[in-house]
């Protein structure tokens, strides 16, 4: 159950190789690496195939590696978390792409009534090394079931490791390192931001898979700090710029791994800045924000100098599309949470 750290692409000369990568781009190059070095690994979903996923994630992998290892399914997401559950439990590494975040309901009780539990049930015999990709989250104009943020589901869920990538370096590395997981593996995409850029090192793996990453740091005085996931760090980010042109630090962590969650650097920065504002798309009825408040309250109590302050969804379904920008959390709000923490 122990968590990998890849180093497969080390080239141990010291030298890097250094490109400017899309997300979407980096999740495509991260997947044939992971095909290129273990031939168990294999993928499923609808249109990952000929056309590529609708967002163009597995593009050229079928004609690369063949239909048998990159296979076009029905629109059936319960057959297809099922056919990857047997083949994860005779040795494969499947890795089912859900077209779109919503559509995972379908596929929820073999989720969290199979996936979730097999290992337990067979008491460790049977390992279930299995990533499901779900492209999540609002902000590209689409219509009803296109834009969940379903995540707080899974990570409620014993027995599943959910992971969300923020960036095209995490998103490299970090669906290798889920592929190279023995443990399902819900690997959560911004959608919103697949088409964003970064440089990216693709010959040394920056960390470990499940653990969060301090991105902007600030000092203690007049700071807080803002903690977030997948397409919101870059919400947080700007945040924090702006915030620094009035003279206000804020550090900002992206968690990355949901579920296990690694608060531990979200606790030593809110033991230096005495607050925190926890930002997600998600509604904040009994979510990860939710847990993430409650621990940081128990284990931060007499560092904090102001309440735990969240800014997500609302607790409504997501909204048509010409409302959405309404339902986001966006800059103005985040700054107005901030402010409202320092002014405690």
């Amino acid at each position: 159950m122990a968590a990998p750290t890849l180093n497969r692409a080390d080239s141990g000369s010291g030298e890097s190789d250094v490109q400017t990568l899309t997300i979407s781009k980096a999740l495509n190059m991260g997947l044939r690496a992971a095909m290129e070095a273990n031939p168990k690994v294999l993928m499923m979903g609808e249109d990952i195939g000929k056309l590529g996923g609708v967002f163009r994630i597995t593009d050229g992998l079928q004609k690369d590696f063949g239909e048998q290892r990159v296979l076009d399914t029905p629109l059936a997401e319960s057959g297809i978390i099922g056919t990857a559950v047997g083949l994860a439990i005779r040795g494969y590494r499947p890795v089912c792409e859900i077209q779109f975040d919503g559509f995972i309901f379908p596929g929820f009780d073999q989720i969290v009534s199979q996936v979730a539990k097999l290992h337990y049930r067979t008491q460790g015999r049977n390992k279930l090394p299995m990533v499901i990709r779900v492209p999540f989250g609002g902000g590209i104009g689409a219509v009803e079931h296109h834009s969940e943020s379903p995540e707080s589901y899974f990570a409620h869920t014993a027995g599943l490791k959910v992971v969300s990538c923020s960036n095209p370096t995490d998103a490299y590395w970090m669906i290798q390192q889920a592929i190279d997981c023995d443990d399902p593996v819900l690997f959560f995409e911004p959608k919103r931001r697949y088409y964003e850029k970064a440089p990216v090192d693709t010959t040394k793996a920056p960390g470990p898979l499940f653990a969060s990453r301090v991105l902007r740091s600030a000092p203690s005085a007049g700071a807080a700090t803002l903690v977030g996931y997948g397409p919101m760090i870059r919400v947080c980010l700007d945040a924090a710029n702006a915030a620094a042109e009035d003279g206000t630090e804020l550090e900002v962590i992206d968690l990355r791994t949901l579920s296990p969650l690694d608060l531990g650097p979200v606790y030593e920065s809110v033991r230096r800045t005495g607050r925190l504002v926890v930002v997600s798309e998600a509604p904040s009825e009994s979510s990860i924000t939710s847990e993430i408040a409650a621990k940081v309250q128990q284990e931060c109590f007499y560092s904090l100098q102001a309440p735990v302050l969240r800014v997500t969804g609302f607790d409504t379904p997501y909204p048509p599309s010409k409302l959405e920008e309404e339902f986001l959390p966006d800059l103005d709000r985040v700054l107005h949470a901030v402010d409202r923490s320092l002014a405690w």
